[in-house]
């Protein structure tokens, strides 16, 4: 696809019940891409998918700085959504600061499904969001003042937003578009 070496990428992941398909999906465009990518979730333990996948990330959340990387931020920040997001990522303390730190660096910042109503707590979104399709999801973006569009995914400066799970490959290659726009400033 293109060459992202030497690039790093962090994807957040809820500890249990994210889905499998976005996960796959973007890590695999990602990696195909050259990047590293670092998996985190908030025990940094084993955890089942929504189809009982298990995944082991690389690390806990609270270690996201710890990583064995050659610069000390990332060029891309990545939430994955599934069900477990509502419980382990829409009240987290810390991936908001995690984002708005990588936000004002000018790193790529990106969300899909339903990981999109942590970018709204960060206080990232100025417009739109695509319309997901999880509806309690939905419930939560409308009650924070956010508007919702049927598009599979809109993209910013450095904000990529996904729709779900039918929208990984247009939401990976966005991310990848993103990151090298972002090389040639």
């Amino acid at each position: 696809m293109s060459d992202l070496s030497r690039t790093n990428i962090l994807i957040i992941i809820p500890k249990s019940q994210f889905c499998e398909q976005e996960l796959n999906g973007v890590r695999t465009i990602l990696q195909q891409s050259g990047a590293n990518v670092v998996v985190l979730s908030k025990t940094g333990k084993e955890g089942r998918g929504m189809n009982k996948e298990k995944f082991r990330p690389d690390g806990m959340i609270v270690d996201w700085n710890k990583q064995n990387l050659a610069a000390s931020k990332y060029h891309a920040v990545i939430l994955v959504g599934g069900k477990g997001a509502k419980k382990s990522l829409w009240d987290d303390p810390i991936v908001p600061l995690i984002l708005i730190d990588h936000y004002r660096f000018g790193s790529v910042v990106g969300a899909i499904g339903e990981a999109l109503v942590v970018i709204q707590k960060a206080s990232l979104i100025i417009g739109d969001v695509p319309l997901p399709k999880d509806e309690s999801t939905r419930e939560e973006l409308e009650r924070l003042n956010v508007a919702c569009v049927d598009i599979p995914v809109i993209r910013g400066e450095n904000l990529v937003l996904g729709q779900g799970v039918n929208s990984v490959s247009e939401f990976s290659r966005s991310i990848v578009d993103c990151i090298k726009s972002m090389r040639v400033k």
